[in-house]
């Protein structure tokens, strides 16, 4: 029966002797996560709309909507009108029916943003990384793939038929020795513009040169660039030049700055062309949601009119630097390490009860095997907002 506040009351009961050889492979990895302190729990984020009133809730320092744009007028509007236009969803493959104009409209403001020569929208940014990786690779071929690179990109790497090796975090050099090893294969390196554990950039011109220098392809994933490296957000790629260049695929995420969901990549059309006829992420799956497109050509549409957000959430991101005292970082993600996950999930508990939401990195989710507090800068916090929670942190670190 229905409870009558609205909450569901489905409950998932484990079964007892149905399917032993399951069971024990499930209670050997929950008997594992619980003894390292990895468990992982979904906690629901109450609605957004109307906004909150000041001063209630968590202030969020947790969250990837760096340019405060989930709940912009503009935001909702697209995603508003382009359910009423063409409904819940793309209805089918973009191959099949589900190709829409609105993806046409979506890509080419993309394009125009990151100052690319085209693009091509997926569902997610996982699945942009996927086809990337998957489609641009073969059995002759080498992927470098950086050892901080995130999970979509490595297991795109895995997917693909590629000899993957992997080359020291933004270790130049070292990118090099791996390329010149290359024996008769092509090569693609893979790195991020922005990472998103240490927050650091990747060194795009010594990257380019390697790959100019050993006939090679760059794979950069904007996903914590774009909307907040460049005047207006285009992005690490654009904002050193690099946009438009042959031997350079960019790819990104639309989750995050533009505050909706899908990703695309960005490279020459005939990379375009190739990835709509062998991008197995693309050609198997549904096209990406109408309000998803409609939500992220808003975002692009305040970005595009001039806006001061990509200054502001990289001010802000400055100020929580100072307060971790680590060094400024590249975009608006930053992290300490902790002494392990558990001491790292009472940090998260302390400042949840002063009132700041911030999140928490545990292996397998960190590349160095740290557990970490991560925190993201929001554009929308003024200094008075942060002052508050710059003390909770000072005191959380110091602790």
């Amino acid at each position: 029966m229905p409870d009558p506040s609205g909450a569901s009351t489905t409950t998932i009961r484990p079964t007892r002797g149905g399917n032993p050889a399951l069971e024990d492979f499930l209670a050997a990895h929950e008997d594992r996560r619980e003894r390292l302190g990895l468990v992982r729990t979904l906690v629901a984020r109450p609605p957004r709309l109307p906004a909150p009133e000041q001063g209630e809730g968590l202030l969020d320092l947790a969250g990837n909507d760096y340019l405060g744009l989930l709940t912009h007028p503009d935001v909702v509007e697209g995603a508003v009108a382009a359910v009423r236009a063409y409904g819940g969803g793309a209805g089918s493959s973009r191959l099949v029916t589900g190709h829409l104009e609105i993806h046409d409209e979506l890509e080419h403001a993309l394009a125009a943003h990151l100052r690319a020569p085209s693009a091509l929208a997926f569902s997610t940014g996982y699945h942009a990384n996927l086809a990337a990786l998957s489609a641009l690779t073969d059995a002759n071929t080498l992927v470098v793939s950086d050892a901080h690179a995130h999970a979509s990109l490595i297991d795109g790497a895995r997917l693909s038929r590629a000899q993957v090796v992997v080359a020291r975090h933004n270790d130049v050099a070292h990118v090099a020795d791996l390329c010149a090893a290359r024996g008769d294969r092509r090569v693609l390196i893979v790195v991020e513009s922005v990472y998103s554990v240490l927050g650091d950039a990747a060194p795009l011109a010594d990257l380019v040169a390697v790959a100019e220098e050993h006939d090679a392809t760059l794979l950069v994933d904007e996903a914590h660039g774009v909307g907040v490296v460049g005047d207006v957000g285009e992005g690490l790629v654009a904002a050193t030049g690099f946009a438009g260049h042959p031997r350079v695929v960019v790819t990104l995420t639309m989750s995050k700055s533009l505050a909706a969901q899908g990703g695309a990549v960005l490279a020459d059309p005939r990379v375009r062309t190739h990835l709509v006829n062998a991008a197995r992420p693309f050609v198997y799956d549904t096209g990406l949601a109408p309000a998803a497109a409609g939500a992220a050509l808003g975002a692009l549409g305040v970005l595009a009119h001039g806006s001061d957000l990509p200054s502001r959430v990289r001010a802000n991101a400055a100020m929580l630097a100072d307060a971790c005292g680590i060094e400024p970082v590249a975009g608006a993600v930053l992290s300490v390490p902790m002494p392990g996950p558990d001491e790292a999930l009472a940090a998260v508990d302390r400042a949840a009860c002063a009132g700041v939401r911030i999140g928490c990195f545990r292996p397998p989710s960190t590349p160095d095997g740290d557990s970490r507090l991560r925190f993201t800068a929001h554009a929308d916090h003024t200094a008075t907002d942060l002052a508050p929670a710059l003390a909770v942190l000072r005191e959380i670190i110091d602790a």
